[in-house]
């Protein structure tokens, strides 16, 4: 009598279980779509580690400077020349950035900037630098890009973005471990606002040899000139969104957006063309580089 019952039992145990498992098979929940033999799940493949940013050295040992006359000096000690030995980058006479990282900044600094210089022209200074074989190179170019005689004739962004590209990779085939130090274009319009308030600024600039497209009429707030200047404001901004976004893929360069949104006075402009950087101007500029340059993290503008 128990025998008979046991296997009664057993007859309505896998029933049930025929009747689960013919539920799971109709609605796909039999096993997993990545189950193995013997219903065993494989092993998830493991994650790809984040890609390592190379280690930054905030004390380079040579440095290669590159860009317009704001890096020659121009104007910073006598009128319409160049004056090197007070640059922001490699200058002797001035706390520039060379003093204040390098041991001996005459004989492991170079300054390949030149005076009226483009973008287009970045390329051909960045194969100088390369012969020398630097460990930091610094960029500050673009003012003339936009300081035109007619708007029209502003570098266009694509051609800017091209040409800096192009003397990035000049600059990586040879040198793939060299650092980058990138300024922002500065910020014209502040130049144009601070420099007009000055009796002799607005008098030299009618001459017309100083950035026109921002300063012709410079004592002008009609609606045309003003808007002829936010064009020129709108062009150094896209020229800095370039030069940021490409300096951030590449792993040792450091865009500095800190120059753009510098605050010139009149002490930090030249006593000649109240446009480029005086002497104190320059040093400004050096304490803008060395603090981006020796920071420990890339600055977040």
């Amino acid at each position: 009598m128990n025998v008979a019952r046991g296997k009664r039992r057993g007859a309505v145990v896998k029933a049930a279980v025929a009747a689960v498992c013919a539920t799971l098979l109709a609605s796909g929940c039999e096993s997993g779509p990545a189950a193995g033999a013997g219903g065993e799940q494989p092993a998830a493949a493991p994650a790809k580690p984040a890609p390592v940013r190379p280690a930054w050295n905030p004390r380079p040992a040579s440095i290669a400077s590159l860009g317009d006359s704001i890096t020659r000096g121009f104007d910073a000690c006598s009128m319409l020349k160049d004056c090197p030995e007070a640059s922001w980058a490699t200058g002797t006479s001035v706390d520039s950035l060379a003093r204040r990282l390098l041991a001996s900044p005459g004989t492991s600094s170079w300054n390949h900037a030149r005076t009226g210089a483009r973008m287009a022209d970045l390329p051909e200074q960045m194969r100088a630098a390369v012969a020398e074989k630097p460990q930091l190179v610094t960029v500050l170019v673009g003012a003339n890009d936009a300081c035109r005689k007619n708007v029209d004739d502003m570098t266009t962004v694509d051609d800017f973005r091209a040409d800096f590209e192009k003397s990035l990779r000049e600059l990586r085939t040879a040198l793939p471990k060299s650092q980058v130090y990138v300024a922002g274009v500065p910020d014209l319009r502040r130049l144009w606002a601070e420099g007009r308030k000055s009796l002799i600024g607005p008098e030299i600039w009618k001459l017309g040899s100083v950035c026109p497209s921002m300063l012709a009429d410079a004592a002008s707030d009609d609606a045309v000139t003003e808007a002829r200047r936010v064009r020129v404001e709108q062009r150094v901004l896209e020229y800095n969104t370039v030069l940021k976004s490409v300096c951030e893929r590449d792993g040792l360069c450091r865009f500095d957006g800190s120059v753009h949104g510098y605050g010139f006075t009149g002490q930090a402009l030249s006593k000649w063309d109240w446009f480029h950087p005086s002497k104190q101007g320059q040093g400004e500029l050096a304490a803008l580089a060395y603090r981006t340059i020796t920071a420990a993290e890339p600055p977040a503008v």
